[in-house]
């Protein structure tokens, strides 16, 4: 067991009541009103009040803490796992707090290291058109050989509604996370997945959204900025788990999107030579 905490709570419990007391008489004796008090020390007193009421808020948060530790007699020794959740419940964790912190996006056109994109041509000639025709808002999948192998289901922390293979590596994907930063996996949210539309500023060019190929994400419900060049700070984290399982991040796009992540055209070669497709 960590004695550190407990003990620094248990000399501030026993000494503040003290300090407090000394504060509190030393100030009861000054008078406002005597003559022989004059501005400054007006000022340095009102100060000193003002911390002894800081003091005394100190006090009941630090009662409050020992409230909530483990029962006497309890050790997290036998349990670091109890050990481990309780600190990330109570004690202060920054790393946690940046997560959801917007930062800008380093070597930006790299990000990918080797995997692109399956075009919309690409798409369309392996799989054909989830539709057939295509408007700027999500209409329903008409391509019945497609419309078969998508899965709307619980994927980790999110519910997607994809094409079996994509549903399959993203389960992937969320373990490694899981694994790895559980809390940045609590924090992960999504943006959609499935909606069969054409590409912004085109005509019958499908997004391969349409195609139940691709998700955005983003930490705690806050969308990114879209083209400027900057993502959160979880999501620069999450891209290297994506990466490592054949998947495009869009903050490596000419226009970036780095709540977007795709199956590259590498891996979707590999399911279709596998059959899965």
């Amino acid at each position: 067991m960590r004695y550190g905490p407990a003990i620094i709570i248990a000399v501030a419990l026993l000494l503040a009541p003290g300090l407090w007391f000394g504060l509190n008489h030393f100030l009861s004796e000054e008078d406002y009103q005597g003559s022989a008090v004059d501005s400054a020390a007006r000022i340095e007193l009102e100060g000193l009040r003002q911390q002894l009421d800081d003091l005394r808020l100190q006090l009941e948060d630090l009662r409050n803490e020992v409230a909530r530790m483990p029962a006497g007699g309890q050790s997290f020794g036998a349990n670091p796992d109890a050990e481990a959740e309780y600190l990330r419940q109570n004690a202060p964790n920054t790393i946690i707090d940046a997560y959801a912190a917007v930062v800008l996006i380093a070597n930006r056109t790299e990000v990918n290291r080797g995997l692109e994109v399956a075009s919309p041509a690409y798409l369309a000639e392996k799989l054909g058109l989830p539709r057939e025709d295509a408007s700027d808002s999500c209409q329903p999948m008409t391509n019945e050989a497609l419309r078969q192998r998508l899965v709307l289901t619980q994927v980790g922390p999110i519910q997607v509604n994809m094409l079996q293979p994509a549903v399959d590596s993203l389960r992937v994907v969320f373990d490694n996370i899981l694994r790895a930063d559980p809390d940045l996996y609590a924090r992960i949210n999504t943006s959609g997945s499935l909606c069969v539309r054409a590409i912004r500023g085109t005509q019958n060019r499908f997004s391969t959204h349409s195609y139940g190929l691709a998700v955005d994400l983003n930490i705690d419900g806050h969308l990114d900025t879209f083209t400027d060049g900057r993502t959160q700070l979880g999501l620069t984290i999450l891209a290297d788990f994506f990466h490592a399982e054949g998947w495009v991040w869009g903050a490596g796009f000419s226009r970036e999107d780095s709540m977007h992540f795709e199956v590259s055209r590498r891996q979707l070669d590999e399911w279709l030579a596998q059959g899965l497709l």
